[in-house]
């Protein structure tokens, strides 16, 4: 999927799939359940066992029907790597700068991950296309909240503990996007073959967002 076609599909269903873990053999069978609970933006996280095989995999079965990208990018060889396998855009944990700034010179999305107003507003001069707030699941609603007081300029990304129940109030104070990892890739449920509860479970994540 090209770049503005992706960044649409994250402006429209605001959800990006945090696939960590999975194995190579279940790669396209999680992401054809993503896909047809309307999810159609997912990273694969570098730090999964077969990563790079399975962006380059993703990419040639879904080039038309999702938005592949890599999370957990550390430093830049990461980023190069990823972007050569043929990730889409990257998404760090943390803020490095030197990162930012080659991503934006070869025009792909970045969404670098910062904790402080400081970071968020170093990655957002660096060039990042949005800043990812982590860890959110320690942070809370509450937090991003406040950072979006001064910070209304900046687009955030929120990652770590969404939920069914909370997804509606982190679009309402105005999160650009949000990452959702573990609650939806279930591990447990793809060792069993239960595709279809990432299915379910990404068609309820969509209608409590609405």
């Amino acid at each position: 999927m090209l770049r503005e076609q992706g960044l649409k599909e994250i402006e429209q269903t605001r959800i990006i799939a945090i696939v960590r873990g999975v194995k190579e053999e279940h790669i396209s069978s999680v992401a054809e359940a993503l896909y047809r609970g309307g999810i159609t933006v997912m990273e694969v996280t570098l730090n999964t066992p077969g990563a790079l095989r399975m962006i380059e995999e993703l990419q040639s079965t879904f080039t038309d029907r999702m938005y592949i990208g890599a999370g957990t990018v550390l430093d830049l060889d990461d980023a190069k790597k990823a972007v050569q396998a043929g990730a889409a855009f990257l998404v760090t944990p943390n803020m490095d700068e030197e990162v930012i700034r080659w991503a934006k010179s070869e025009d792909i999305p970045i969404f670098p991950g910062a904790m402080t107003p400081t970071e968020i507003v170093k990655a957002w001069k660096a060039g990042a296309t949005a800043v990812k707030v982590f860890p959110c699941a320690s942070l809370g609603i509450a937090y991003i909240k406040e950072l979006m007081g001064p910070l209304d300029h900046i687009p955030m990304m929120a990652v770590g503990g969404v939920t069914e129940e909370n997804i509606k109030q982190f679009l309402h104070i105005g999160c650009y996007g949000l990452g959702i990892g573990g609650s939806l890739i279930n591990l447990k449920e793809i060792e069993a073959g239960r595709f279809e509860w990432i299915t379910e479970k990404a068609s309820r994540l969509l209608a409590a967002s609405n």
